[in-house]
């Protein structure tokens, strides 16, 4: 039984981030023949659903279906006529860089903010009774409305220049950030908030009967305690934060970041789907890219 053990932890494990990316590879691959058969049987079908006079709920067409091996067909193809003009993967991930950029500032600020009004309602239950019902309200108002309005306001001078130098952005990149983090800092908030109360009572009390201060109480037993639910937070945080990013680039103006990409493919959508299907797709992985790195 030993001899089985020991060979059995002798065997050799793939590395952690290989096992997952052929985990991922293969769901990824399962879904793309799940999606080609759709198509297949859409059409053998004339778009019902088999034996029935039921209509399939997306039409198995070339427009609003591509075929797989398109979309990637086209990642690999210019991105216009123009004789200068970039793949259109490679725009795609110059793009992806960009937003990322904007991601990760509004990412920091949000998780950084989130953190602070956690410990500030764990400290006073004054504040959370008060402020709790405004944290709450602000992720009901759609960021559709919201967008356009920070985009305004940094237009007009609202943020600090020093600020937007020291993360290397403009004024419209900053407003892209500000959304961002406006996405971000509500599961942070509450998370921190679960994890500063999660600590025992009684080893509270044990820290207090020693003469412990509410600061040595924080930074020794409820911080410690609470990190397990900021990073689950983090982990939400980090998709929240690439959405806020993208949608923040469509109302900004700019000309760069996959928020324009995006909305500039769904231009072209009739004559040229894939385009379109392939930024979703890089928008896919900058997510996956951003959670695994926080991870």
């Amino acid at each position: 039984m030993t001899a089985v053990a020991m060979t059995l932890r002798s065997r050799p494990r793939l590395p952690r981030w290989l096992s997952r990316t052929l985990a991922f590879g293969a769901i990824f691959a399962v879904l793309a023949l799940l999606w080609e058969g759709y198509k297949v049987l859409g059409k053998a079908s004339d778009g019902l659903i088999p034996f029935t006079d039921v209509r399939l709920p997306v039409r198995p067409d070339d427009t609003s279906m591509p075929h797989v091996f398109d979309v990637f067909a086209a990642l690999f193809r210019p991105v216009s006529r123009a004789r200068d003009a970039d793949l259109l993967v490679w725009l795609l991930i110059k793009n992806a860089a960009i937003t990322w950029h904007r991601a990760a500032i509004g990412f920091l600020m949000g998780s950084l903010a989130g953190f602070g009004l956690g410990a500030l309602f764990a400290r006073s239950r004054l504040l959370e009774r008060g402020l709790m019902p405004f944290v709450v309200a602000s992720q009901t108002i759609p960021l559709i409305a919201i967008a356009p309005m920070i985009v305004i306001w940094g237009g007009s001078g609202a943020w600090p220049s020093w600020l937007v130098r020291a993360f290397m952005l403009d004024d419209a990149g900053f407003s892209v950030a500000i959304i961002s983090a406006y996405l971000t800092f509500f599961p942070v908030t509450i998370n921190s908030l679960r994890g500063l109360r999660s600590p025992d009572p009684a080893a509270v009390e044990l820290m207090r009967s020693y003469a412990a201060s509410e600061t040595q109480v924080l930074t020794k037993l409820r911080m410690p305690a609470s990190i397990p639910y900021v990073f689950t937070a983090l982990k939400i945080s980090a998709t929240a934060s690439v959405i806020g990013a993208i949608i923040g680039e469509l109302p900004a103006g700019l000309g760069d970041g996959l928020g324009r990409s995006l909305l500039t493919f769904s231009y072209y959508y009739v004559s040229g789907p894939e385009k379109l299907y392939g930024a979703i797709l890089i928008s896919a992985l900058l997510g996956i890219t951003f959670v695994s790195l926080v991870s």
